[in-house]
């Protein structure tokens, strides 16, 4: 009988891809490790413990066959690999590479509660597909049968909006997208920067939707080209799926002061220069921090995007700003360790109470200390003002980074019937994901507020489900009528 290859834990130590060094990676925004070798990848796929109950996949978002495909790496079956990760998501390859699996798969797997170190599963999940990509696995998106007498229409182009466009492509639907922006991929095109998701990534993705007949109508305003009825109107179903992307404000005085920018904007002006566009307001520098004091409020993931932007930018020095300590952040440790790594000073338990402007420009951030006082309604202890304890940060550049809240669709489209819940999500049905309009479905950060990007693959992948048998009752009940005229 051939060895067992799996459950090398206790002889094999956990080890992620190597990372560049931080004076060097802080140079570029070149992803800062790149993926395994093949028998790095084996043996580290072979510390799998083939537990009975899989955690790492309960707790994933796509409920992904980890413990599988993990053993079909280990056993040199690469492409086999592939094909049981991409059976369940869209995009393997990007959640390998900014899924917070420390808080997901890895943060659950069974070998991490004993002690030995989680298995690297996303380190493993981005070298199994970028190794199908490079080899020519990767199939084209081929209809499985002719639906284009249903056409489908999807407003947001991104991971939600991409994955559903997707499954109603294979389907055989005529699929129309439509996005705001110049081009497809939303936050991971925009949003993200490329030290933890290289652009080319994304965009062999939309390449391959392109080439299998989506169509994307980019730099398409819903509200200013067509209303939300009038696409209503050209199209046999909608879906909704534009994220959230207003800026959740700070209440101080100063805060409209020049120099205090929404993290979003200072992020997509980033991705920009990194396309070769021309950006105004980079070149000007009010959205660049080179040579700047800069200080980041907010403590998730946006705001570690932004830290670490601003540091290969070539600021003169980065602190982060946040009311509550390292243990209650809401980002990712792993990206705290990075930017730590890179220069970034972290200001716990500190909040901004003022922001100063001299000459009309901002000089510096007034703050207080905090401390944590008791739970809030979501459990988490709810930072209070410590007395007396008020400093100054000197700052050029403050960047807002305290999270996004949708903005308001049915003024923005034109949809007044369109009914949205009291933190102005969209309302659906949970049981058909259709809005309040019939035929308009709704998913991903717009109904569920602002998550991660597996979360928005579910649900793109769910509401396509959805849709689908919409459409299949729909063309059923249009063919029994026509049977009945011809009667």
């Amino acid at each position: 009988m051939s060895e067992n290859p799996m459950l090398k834990f206790v002889a094999i130590g956990q080890d992620y891809p190597t990372k560049r060094a931080a004076d060097l990676r802080a140079q570029d925004f070149a992803e800062i490790a790149k993926r395994y070798a093949v028998e790095k990848a084996e043996e580290q796929s072979a510390r799998c413990s083939q537990c009975g109950v899989p955690y790492c996949s309960t707790h994933c978002p796509l409920h992904n066959h980890i413990p599988d495909w993990l053993r079909l790496t280990a056993e040199g079956r690469l492409r086999e690999a592939y094909e049981l990760s991409n059976a369940t998501s869209t995009m393997p390859e990007i959640c390998g590479r900014i899924c917070p699996q420390d808080r997901l798969c890895e943060g659950n797997c069974v070998i991490e509660f004993s002690g030995h170190g989680a298995v690297t599963i996303g380190s493993v999940e981005k070298f199994i597909t970028d190794t199908a990509w490079d080899e020519g696995w990767i199939e084209p998106l081929v209809p499985l049968g002719d639906r284009s007498g249903q056409s489908v229409g999807i407003i947001g182009a991104g991971p939600t909006g991409m994955t559903a466009a997707e499954y109603l492509r294979a389907q055989g639907y005529d699929v129309h997208v439509y996005d705001r922006h110049d081009r497809a991929g939303g936050l991971l095109t925009y949003g993200i920067p490329g030290f933890k998701l290289e652009k080319h990534v994304v965009m062999r993705r939309v390449k391959r939707l392109e080439d299998g007949g989506i169509v994307f109508h980019l730099g398409f305003e819903v509200g200013r080209d067509a209303t939300l009825a009038q696409l209503r109107e050209k199209h046999d179903a909608l879906l909704v799926a534009t994220g959230v992307y207003k800026a959740r404000a700070i209440k101080a005085p100063g805060v409209g002061s020049p120099g205090v920018v929404k993290a979003l904007d200072y992020l997509i002006a980033s991705n920009r220069k990194g396309f070769g566009d021309d950006v105004p307001a980079f070149d000007a520098g009010s959205l660049n921090a080179a040579g700047k004091h800069v200080v980041v409020v907010g403590g998730g993931d946006t705001a570690m995007d932004c830290v670490r932007t601003a540091v290969r930018q070539g600021a003169k020095s980065v602190k982060c700003l946040y009311r509550r300590d390292r243990a209650n952040m809401p980002g990712s440790q792993r990206e705290v360790s990075n930017a730590e790594e890179e220069g970034v000073e972290f200001v716990w338990l500190s909040a901004p109470e003022a922001f100063e402007a001299a000459e009309e420009a901002i000089s510096g951030v007034r703050a207080a200390k905090m401390r944590l006082g008791a739970p809030d309604a979501s459990g988490r202890r709810a930072p209070e003002i410590d007395p007396g304890s008020e400093f100054r940060l000197e700052a050029d550049l403050v960047i807002k980074a305290l999270g996004f809240d949708p903005e308001p669709l049915p003024q923005l489209f034109d949809a007044p019937d369109l009914s949205v819940t009291r933190w102005g999500t969209l309302r659906i049905d949970h049981k058909s994901m259709q809005s309040s309009i019939d035929g308009v479905f709704a998913a991903g950060d717009i109904v569920r507020g602002a998550s991660l990007v597996v979360w928005a693959i579910r649900d793109g992948r769910d509401v396509a489900e959805k849709m689908h048998a919409y459409l299949k009752a729909k063309a059923s009940a249009k063919a029994g009528a026509r049977e009945k005229v011809a009667a």
